[in-house]
């Protein structure tokens, strides 16, 4: 787990004062191929990475940006050209190769693991719970595979029923690990500001690395799983944001070269 991450909650009813209560259409016309970015509640967006953009072009005041940072590397990217031609500036994407590319995730049902897998986690499961281990049984274990080997293994057995996966939701389930090293116990996760514990909600897996072309930064972006853990009780938040807990996993050095 690292402080550098931080994964927030925010929960809306259908009906709010900030978009609109039904989807928007999968079909493209003059209106909707406008770039625009302006929530229905009249907050702008950022013309280069979608976040709230308080921060209006001086010059066109038609563009909006989050920061002096992303205004800068608009202006070098386009917006120079573009700034005295409002037209031509909601119906043009900024082309900002340094942003992660964008992508549809689609939600689908996983099928159930294979019997014999269920039955050799429930065998470890036994075994790891237990404080005094006989010698006997550590002697079995020694000419086995280890338990570090079984975890990762188990964890390439699981997602090989949809190797692209990139996250694994089941709230109140067990997440799946890919190390034996550095799994949370009950008393590492933080409870919610509320005072309730928090469960198992999602965890982002290691192929998301992959579709976001992270190899290709500057700086090092990479974890095995993580693992996001929400209050149980969902606690009341009105239109704000409430901070969750996240824990990163890692992938052992000699489980990379395997992966």
């Amino acid at each position: 787990m690292l402080a550098c991450l931080r994964v927030f909650r925010n929960q809306l009813p259908r009906k709010h004062e900030f978009y609109s209560y039904d989807p928007p259409s999968e079909t493209f016309s003059s209106e909707t191929e406008s770039v625009c970015l302006q929530l229905k509640s009249g907050a702008h967006l950022c013309r280069v990475c979608g976040c709230l953009g308080p921060n209006a072009c001086s010059r066109c005041q038609n563009t909006y940006y989050c920061s002096k940072e992303h205004q800068t590397l608009d202006w070098s990217l386009g917006h120079k050209q573009l700034c005295t031609k409002p037209d031509h500036l909601n119906h043009t994407v900024p082309d900002h190769n340094f942003l992660f590319p964008e992508f549809k995730i689609l939600t689908e049902t996983e099928n159930e693991i294979l019997p014999e897998a269920v039955e050799k986690e429930d065998d470890y499961e036994v075994i790891g719970s237990m404080d005094e281990t006989l010698e006997e049984e550590l002697d079995f274990m020694a000419k086995q595979e280890s338990r570090e080997d079984y975890i990762f293994q188990k964890f390439k057995t699981q997602i090989a029923l949809e190797p692209e996966q990139i996250l694994r939701y089941g709230r109140g389930i067990r997440p799946i690990w890919i190390a034996g090293e550095n799994i949370p116990q009950e008393k590492d996760i933080l409870v919610c500001c509320c005072g309730s514990k928090r469960i198992f909600e999602f965890q982002v897996m290691p192929q998301l690395l992959n579709y976001l072309k992270a190899d290709r930064l500057g700086k090092s972006v990479d974890w095995g799983v993580l693992s996001v853990f929400t209050c149980a009780e969902s606690c009341s938040l009105g239109t704000g944001y409430t901070e969750e807990f996240v824990w990163k996993q890692d992938i052992r050095h000699i489980l990379k070269t395997a992966f």
